[in-house]
């Protein structure tokens, strides 16, 4: 078995992270349908929080069969490297949500429908950005896409490419939840919205962890300050009707803008030269 998921890294990593969250998400996704007992809430909050760790379990499960225990040591520094450079800090915590913002106001009656809402919700940020850094996919996911999928992505398919398809994969790993009674609702239109602004969103990583010098912990910020600014800001400060259906809309607008500029500017390379001068590890 472990030569056979030596053999095939990325495949034995997607498979792992895949069959973790699903065995735990499609149940719940049944339980809301009344396919099976109804589930309690805490319980499905719980299942739906732990099934974000599996990318993080399948990370150290592959590293340890490719790279031994030399190689988890790396993948732990990486997860606490944070001499980045003061400028990435700012684009995760400040950048992140203008683009948010920016997505926003160029949806029609998205303007008329702001909420001069933003001191109370600037007062709880902090500790909704905890929150979900803990318990809402970054800490659970990025140790998984960032930092063993896309390094081994880039180096066979590029990094605009390796991109595209750690994205698709990313949002499809997502799936279930669609179902779960507890997330956007599964409609063809927000299934589709989420796999290109996730793609987008992962050209965007891309830039910047190649950028810091693989650091996944910068990742894992990123990932929240999205999670947290578009949920917890974002849609409180402007809850325009289309939001109801297409809430995805604003981030997917946003993102997807953004990514385009990264791939022109970069032309497609995404600052991976500067990752292999960093040697990355």
């Amino acid at each position: 078995m472990k030569s056979l998921l030596a053999r095939y890294p990325l495949i034995s990593f997607f498979a792992i992270a895949y069959l973790f969250a699903w065995v735990i998400e499609i149940p719940v996704a049944l339980s809301a349908h009344g396919f099976l007992p109804a589930m309690p809430k805490i319980a499905v909050a719980i299942a739906i929080v732990v099934a974000t760790f599996g990318p993080m379990i399948a990370a150290f499960v592959m590293t340890g069969v490719t790279e031994g225990r030399s190689g988890v040591i790396r993948l732990l520094r990486r997860m606490i490297r944070w001499r980045v450079g003061i400028l990435w800090y700012l684009f995760l915590l400040v950048g992140v949500p203008i683009i948010i913002i920016l997505g926003t106001i160029v949806v029609p009656g998205a303007v008329e429908s702001f909420q001069p809402i933003l001191g109370p919700l600037l007062a709880a940020y902090p500790l909704a950005f905890l929150m979900t850094f803990l318990f809402g996919g970054p800490l659970g996911e990025e140790p998984g896409w960032r930092g063993f999928a896309l390094p081994r992505l880039q180096e066979r398919n590029g990094p605009l490419w390796g991109s595209v398809i750690l994205g698709v994969l990313w949002a499809l790993w997502h799936f279930p939840l669609f179902w779960s009674g507890v997330w956007t609702p599964p409609t063809i239109p927000n299934m589709v919205m989420f796999v290109v602004m996730i793609t987008a969103l992962t050209i965007m990583m891309t830039w910047v962890f190649n950028h810091a010098a693989g650091s996944v912990l910068i990742t894992m910020l990123m990932h929240a300050s999205f999670n947290t600014f578009a949920n917890k800001v974002g849609y409180p400060l402007f809850p325009a009707p289309i939001f109801d259906d297409y809430g995805l809309l604003p981030v997917l607008i946003g993102f997807t803008g953004t990514a385009l500029v990264l791939i022109l500017v970069t032309r497609g390379r995404l600052g991976y030269d500067t990752y292999l001068a960093r040697d990355g590890g």
